[in-house]
């Protein structure tokens, strides 16, 4: 982004069929922002896939983990034998029964706070916002507050009836040039606000 070397739009960026990225999503990291695909997300040899919506802000040290990083838990040992190779790539089809978590999915407008971790196989909902350093092992609804290690809401931003009437009115799919006209309504009005300025 013009004048801000640390943070990257990531669309553009990702070259992963596993990985789908909305509109103007972005990353922030001093290091090497553009290294997110390979550096935050984690462990990902398919066929699972991330998928984050629009108008996302990522925190530095955000990460994915995703499902190939799980061990089998059904047996005395959870250490991966044939992954090591030599005779032990005889028994691969032990890898074959892993845990699944299916894809990870965060929602429209979502705000990822410096260090989370986001497990496989969760959805983080639209609007939401999770504390810096969490963990997430489980879904977080739309517009709701989460934080901790495991992540858990601690409040929703609005009550369920504002809520459904945010979800209807899905901002982040109007046309560019009528959501710009309406910045100061989005950022910083009211639900009622928005609805009055939606388009018609």
């Amino acid at each position: 982004m013009e004048g801000q070397p640390r943070v990257v739009l990531l669309k553009p960026l990702v070259t992963s069929p596993l990985i789908e990225v909305g509109e103007f999503s972005y990353y922030d990291d001093p290091d090497d922002p553009t290294a997110f695909e390979t550096r935050n997300v984690l462990y990902h040899y398919g066929p699972e896939k991330l998928v984050i919506g629009k108008f996302c802000a990522l925190a530095t040290g955000v990460r994915f983990l995703m499902n190939g990083a799980n061990h089998r838990m059904d047996g005395p040992s959870t250490f991966p034998f044939p992954m090591l190779g030599g005779s032990w790539t005889d028994h691969r089809n032990l890898h074959a029964d892993l845990p699944v978590r299916g894809d990870t999915v965060i929602g429209n407008d979502v705000w990822i706070g410096h260090g989370v971790t986001v497990m496989p196989g969760v959805r983080i909902g639209h609007g939401a916002i999770v504390a810096a350093g969490s963990v997430v092992t489980r879904d977080i609804p739309d517009y709701a507050v989460a934080g901790g290690n495991p992540a858990r809401v601690i409040r929703h931003r609005y009550d369920e009836k504002d809520t459904a009437r945010l979800l209807t009115l899905a901002w982040w799919n109007w046309p560019l040039d009528h959501l710009t006209a309406h910045l100061p309504t989005l950022m910083s009005g009211t639900v009622d606000a928005l609805e009055a300025a939606a388009p018609r």
